[in-house]
């Protein structure tokens, strides 16, 4: 049992997080298709993803966290969309130019970020939000700064794509705590001249 199995199965991870709210917000901007949500724990992308008609790989190192993961799917009716893969990031091996869009929340997997890439397809979208390592005493995330992000370090790991959307910020989780966190939105698409979705700001 991995210290993930224990704190799914403790309940300290919550088993049914919220996706993003930027997620959210571009979901239907993005490309049809296949989707591959990395570290999927519980299913906050996985199973939005699945909602919105993508057929999701999620992949989890944790039999609990999956395990999490089926029953949710089935309880949203969307367990036919999902195919559930146990397997390490850090040593899983990506197929190229295969999914429309990957998803990464809280899992600090910038070192396969060449990999992740090799895995869009044209015009793939990748979305990763993580914590951040803050001035600020923070309440969520990682207790020590190894697996936090450095300032600009994700928009840095992902200038080679188009970037639609970046942010850093702190921010009240709805349990109390604080957070240091920043979310990207890329597409796998180069050139001087872009298109770029219409997302209504959020009020």
């Amino acid at each position: 049992m991995t210290d993930w199995d224990e704190r799914f199965r403790d309940g300290e991870y919550p088993s049914h997080p919220d996706p993003s709210t930027v997620l959210q917000q571009y979901v239907e901007s993005l490309p049809d298709g296949r989707a591959l949500d990395l570290a999927a724990g519980t299913g906050r992308n996985a199973l939005f993803l699945a909602e919105h008609g993508y057929e999701v790989d999620a992949i989890d190192k944790s039999e609990a966290g999956l395990e999490i993961l089926r029953e949710n799917a089935a309880e949203a009716g969307v367990a036919d969309r999902i195919n559930l893969v146990r397997a390490d990031v850090p040593s899983h091996e990506f197929p190229t130019e295969t999914y429309d869009v990957i998803t990464n929340s809280f899992y600090r997997a910038v070192d396969r970020f060449p990999d992740v890439k090799e895995a869009l397809t044209e015009d793939g979208v990748l979305f990763v939000q993580h914590h951040l390592r803050s001035t600020a005493e923070t309440e969520a995330g990682p207790s020590g700064d190894r697996y936090r992000f450095a300032s600009n370090e994700l928009l840095h790991a992902c200038l080679d794509l188009t970037v639609l959307y970046y942010d850093e910020r702190t921010e009240r989780r709805p349990d109390g705590r604080t957070a240091a966190t920043t979310e990207i939105l890329a597409r796998n698409s180069t050139g001087n001249h872009q298109r770029y979705p219409e997302v209504p700001r959020p009020s």
